[in-house]
């Protein structure tokens, strides 16, 4: 009995933190491409915009309205408009579920917001997007936002 097991528990000794290995590299590769992501949609930058939605991508936004990619890169020809608020993201509280080719990344979005009369405000998102790594890179095939209700963003979004 011993001797079918311990061959067993060696290969689960050699073979885990390989796994372990692959997990934390999705993870922080994912993260890494999400912080990009939203530091780039801070400026439009349709380049980056590009790489990360997938042509086919499903995307749902927080008015509940349906968009595609054509849609998304569409709206960032459109110029802003004189009296509209510049906007930075950020992301915390992210979490990522590896499934080799797929990974679901569901996060907290951060909109801060500068008014032109140069009152801030904060506002909060729940995020999550699905990933499929197409041709060596991640990119965003179905995505759901969600505003936190601003009486949850003051109990710190519990």
């Amino acid at each position: 009995m011993l001797r079918r097991v311990l061959p067993l528990v060696i290969l689960l000794g050699l073979v885990a933190p390989v796994v372990a290995q692959q997990k934390a590299s999705t993870t922080d590769e994912l993260t890494a491409l999400l912080h990009q992501f939203l530091e780039a949609a801070g400026r439009n930058d349709k380049a980056v915009f590009d790489r990360f939605w997938a042509e086919d991508v499903l995307y749902t936004g927080s008015s509940g309205r349906h968009v595609t990619k054509a849609d998304i890169m569409k709206s960032l020809d459109e110029p802003p408009k004189p009296d509209e608020p510049q906007s930075t993201f950020d992301a915390d509280q992210i979490t990522v579920h590896d499934y080799g080719d797929f990974a679901v990344v569901a996060f907290r979005l951060i909109q801060n917001v500068v008014n032109k009369d140069g009152t801030k405000e904060t506002h909060y998102y729940r995020n999550t997007g699905t990933f499929q790594k197409r041709d060596g890179r991640w990119q965003a095939v179905a995505w759901q936002a969600t505003k936190v209700p601003e009486e949850k963003s003051k109990q710190g979004d519990q």
